[in-house]
């Protein structure tokens, strides 16, 4: 018998291991291959940066409390703040919460803005390129921090429009996990162990 036809009862069994486990199955969300029309006018108006703190003292607070836990990720001290700063940016100008992005960036990434995953996710936030052509955007570089953050922000704040508002299931649909909780579940206990400031509006 072909070695193909002798492999065909494994590659059955592969599948069906895959599709009984979520954490072997890629990202679907990030691996779409057709965007979803109004995420993309979304991110069309959202490509534009505010100054998100309201004072002085309110930044400083925030800047120190967070230096502890990204220090986990990134020795340099000038790069933990400049971080933060982004973040703490970027989120709030989505109506996020910066520790939510946080604890969302150390699951998708652990801090390294290089990282690319299997299906082709990149940066902090691990976005799809095919993003950036369908917002008209297509020398954006997804590996660039402030970016990166831009478009991760963005997408993240459409889902959780897009569920009212509730947390867990806005983090499943970023992470193409919908209808199941591991990754949300994976998120907020980044959240409660590292990024913990305060808590959650909504769950």
């Amino acid at each position: 018998m072909p070695l193909h036809d002798r492999l065909k009862p494994y590659r059955r069994l592969f599948v069906a291991s895959c599709l009984a486990c979520p954490l072997l199955m890629p990202n679907l969300a990030l691996s779409q291959t057709v965007a979803d029309a109004s995420l993309t006018a979304y991110l069309k108006q959202h490509m534009s940066s505010l100054n998100s703190f309201n004072d002085r003292f309110d930044a400083e607070v925030w800047l120190k409390f967070m230096v502890k836990p990204i220090s986990r990720f990134i020795d340099d001290q000038h790069m933990q703040l400049s971080l933060l700063k982004l973040v703490h940016n970027e989120a709030k100008r989505n109506g996020l919460q910066p520790e939510v992005v946080l604890a969302v960036i150390e699951i998708e990434s652990s801090f390294n803005r290089f990282a690319i995953s299997r299906v082709g996710a990149q940066g902090l936030m691990q976005v799809m390129p095919f993003w950036k052509n369908e917002i008209g955007r297509p020398s954006d570089n997804l590996t660039d921090t402030e970016t990166n953050l831009r478009y991760g922000c963005a997408i993240l704040k459409y889902y959780l429009d897009k569920e009212n508002g509730r947390l867990s299931p806005a983090l499943a649909r970023y992470n193409g996990s919908y209808g199941k909780t591991w990754y949300p579940e994976k998120v907020l206990d980044a959240w409660d162990k590292h990024w913990r400031a305060g808590a959650l509006n909504s769950l």
